[in-house]
């Protein structure tokens, strides 16, 4: 026979519900076995500004090409740094083979 949960005490504040959390194991209070996944639809990443330097011509031409595809550079930039990152980490198996040098 399962143990009865304890029942989860009202917070006057997020602070004292991270202290609360922090000394106490969830575990006592919440059946993970019943748990399901939480779906946030509307929550954005957070975003972290940045300063990058690039050559100016480098910068132009990105520019152009966010113009061809009616995006803003910024965004381009984004997405052409998300399908590198996401290629960086493909698994190996998954990757084109790398020319390799002919052996003289």
């Amino acid at each position: 026979m399962k143990k009865q949960k304890k029942t989860v005490p009202e917070f006057r504040s997020e602070q004292d519900e991270r202290e609360f959390w922090a000394t106490h194991d969830s575990s006592e209070y919440i059946d993970w076995e019943k748990a399901g996944t939480a779906i946030f639809p509307d929550l954005k990443p957070t975003m972290k500004t940045i300063s990058l330097r690039l050559p100016e011509q480098m910068l132009n031409r990105i520019k152009v090409l966010a113009n061809e595809r009616d995006v803003p550079y910024q965004s381009l930039l984004k997405m052409f740094l998300k399908e590198r990152i996401d290629r960086e980490y493909e698994p190996k198996r998954n990757r084109p083979r790398s020319s390799r040098k002919a052996n003289a």
